[in-house]
């Protein structure tokens, strides 16, 4: 498949649901990714395109934070990564197609390419991101790695920092900028620094390096159908996980009595 062979249209319309205050694209994972890879061998326009992939805890947290409100107001593609919101969609009669999780995402656009694709991986422990470009660049060879970057923690108030990271995504000429600091701060970063990103597009796509890089392992594919990755992930990190999965099956519900109230209104 090649590049060139996906628009760059940025005029084309985009189907959107509204479902918990977000505006959700309705698409399909294939055609996600076709969309990123159009805008990859476009031009880079005034700013850097970014790309959020909302699941049920990125839901619960944008109810209260005004900044991620206006984050995902300005991305690119809003693509729903939980089950349980594609669930929820259907059930207001708003039908998204399928879940499209960043973590598929990033795999079926380098899966996808035909022309080389630049990519530079902004994120993850020290050292993961090289291990990462290692197992891109032999499994999918249109793909290069073109620069690796571990922020250090807190590295949004240190000064020179942020410009360190504008100046490597530039000197590499990256077309992809895979960015995972975990929400909300992949995605009020990636939205604040959004004009100085020298980059075509950003997928904000959380523990995807780790992934890739066989650092962390994703759940098996059958937990994924049935909507229980997260049931794998709390699993595996319970110290880290265990208090926000149970704020969420607090919150969740209540989201969705007020959706459905809105939909009868």
């Amino acid at each position: 498949m090649n590049l060139h062979h996906f628009t760059s249209d940025r005029s084309q319309p985009v189907d959107q649901i509204y479902l918990f205050g977000m505006q959700i694209t309705r698409t399909s994972l294939v055609d996600a990714a076709g969309t990123v890879l159009g805008w990859c061998v476009a031009p880079r326009g005034e700013s850097c395109r970014f790309v959020v992939t909302p699941n049920v805890d990125h839901a619960v947290l944008f109810q209260s934070n005004p900044e991620l409100q206006v984050a995902y107001s300005e991305a690119s593609l809003v693509l729903a990564d939980g089950a349980p919101l594609v669930l929820a969609s259907r059930m207001f009669g708003r039908h998204l197609p399928e879940r499209v999780a960043g973590s598929d995402l990033v795999p079926q656009i380098f899966g996808s390419v035909g022309s080389p694709l630049r990519v530079f991986l902004l994120g993850a422990e020290p050292g993961i991101g090289e291990r990462a470009a290692a197992c891109i660049e032999q499994q999918w060879p249109g793909v290069q790695v073109v620069g690796t970057y571990s922020p250090p923690v807190g590295f949004e108030a240190i000064d020179g920092e942020n410009e360190r990271i504008f100046a490597a995504v530039e000197a590499a000429d990256a077309d992809l900028l895979v960015i995972g600091f975990g929400a909300p701060r992949q995605e009020i970063w990636a939205y604040r620094h959004r004009k100085s990103l020298e980059a075509k597009v950003a997928i904000c796509a959380g523990a995807t390096i780790d992934f890739l890089a066989g650092h962390r392992r994703r759940s098996p594919v059958w937990m994924r159908r049935l909507g229980l990755e997260w049931l794998h992930r709390v699993c595996a990190e319970p110290r880290r996980l265990a208090r926000r999965y149970a704020r969420d099956a607090w919150v969740f519900p209540q989201l969705l009595w007020r959706e459905w109230r809105r939909s009868c209104a």
